[in-house]
């Protein structure tokens, strides 16, 4: 890691605690904190800057992209998996991880969770009662759009765009993918 001799011992204490996933009850008070920021600036923003290590994934621990499911009437995780994964790592024996996430899914009236949004550029169905994936396609380029369905004469589909490209850097793509649901009877 480079050096950043500007960020204040505060700030460096609170790094190493994120790697290494300690401190979450640790708390500073305002007035004695140390800041490499002049306390008159109220608020900086500086864009979605990445943290990766030396191969490029991201720093922290996975999984570093999750699907939820939330049982809003309680307001209790009713699931999570990992939600992507990064085919070296695969190749390497390490299950999925999750990856970086855009975009949304959409869920079928008989349970089914549709979602492309990972940098492995794969388009899942997922069981919305257990998180279980079900079925996983290729796309040529990332799915970031939120899928669409439709029926025609008693017919389901779902379509995606495969575009890719944008702040996940993938390759781009033109292609819109769609898939007819099987019978449910």
């Amino acid at each position: 890691m480079p050096a950043h001799a500007t960020l204040s011992e505060d700030e460096k204490k609170a790094i190493i605690a994120f790697l290494r996933d300690e401190g979450h009850e640790d708390k500073l008070e305002i007035e004695k904190m140390q800041s490499s920021f002049p306390a008159e600036i109220p608020f900086i923003a500086t864009g979605h800057n990445e943290f990766k290590d030396p191969e490029g994934f991201p720093a922290n621990e996975p999984p570093w992209g999750m699907l939820t499911s939330i049982n809003l009437d309680e307001g209790k995780i009713e699931w999570q998996v990992p939600l992507g994964t990064y085919p070296e790592l695969e190749k390497r024996g390490i299950p999925s991880t999750g990856t970086f996430n855009m975009g949304g899914p959409i869920i079928t009236k008989s349970g089914l969770i549709f979602i492309g949004a990972s940098m492995d550029e794969r388009f899942h169905v997922y069981n919305a009662a257990n998180g279980q994936l079900l079925w996983e396609y290729q796309l040529d380029a990332g799915g970031y759009a939120t899928p669409a369905t439709f029926m025609i004469d008693g017919k389901q589909y779902v379509v995606i765009a495969g575009g890719g490209g944008g702040k996940p850097g993938t390759k781009a793509g033109d292609k819109y993918y769609c898939f007819a649901l099987g019978d449910q009877r």
